[in-house]
């Protein structure tokens, strides 16, 4: 059985930093896009971004978060990471890592394509 656990998360001042990373056992890692998404108070789960399986790692952003954040994968470790820099008020929400069912599937971009889903970790920006 998959199971995917987050950790990294926290309170932060606006403009700050955070990484978050996402452990995944039950499969291998390299065969298998994994992605992050959000849920704030109030609204529905949103995706935040995506990696590749393979070694070429080919990512995508939503555009909330382009140009701070940072989604990167270690394969060796069977582990995916977000660092999140420049923090805003409104990048707070639970985000979860997420993994499709089938390996070799190129992206994971809306919660529908989501398989597995880690327990969530809590992310505060306070301005």
């Amino acid at each position: 059985q998959v199971q995917l656990v987050e950790s990294g998360g926290g309170l932060v001042q606006a403009g700050g930093s955070l990484r978050l990373s996402c452990t995944a056992s039950g499969r291998t890692a390299s065969n298998y896009a994994m992605g992050w998404f959000r849920q704030a108070p109030g609204k529905e789960r949103e995706f935040v971004a995506r990696i590749s399986w393979g070694t070429t790692s080919s990512t995508k952003y939503a555009d909330s978060v382009k140009g701070r954040f940072t989604i990167s994968r270690d394969n060796a470790k069977n582990t995916m990471y977000l660092q999140m820099n420049s923090l805003k008020p409104e990048d707070t929400a639970v985000y979860y890592c997420a993994s499709p069912r089938f390996p070799y599937v190129p992206v994971v971009d809306t919660p529908a394509q989501v398989a597995y889903w880690g327990q969530g970790t809590q992310v505060t920006v306070s301005s």
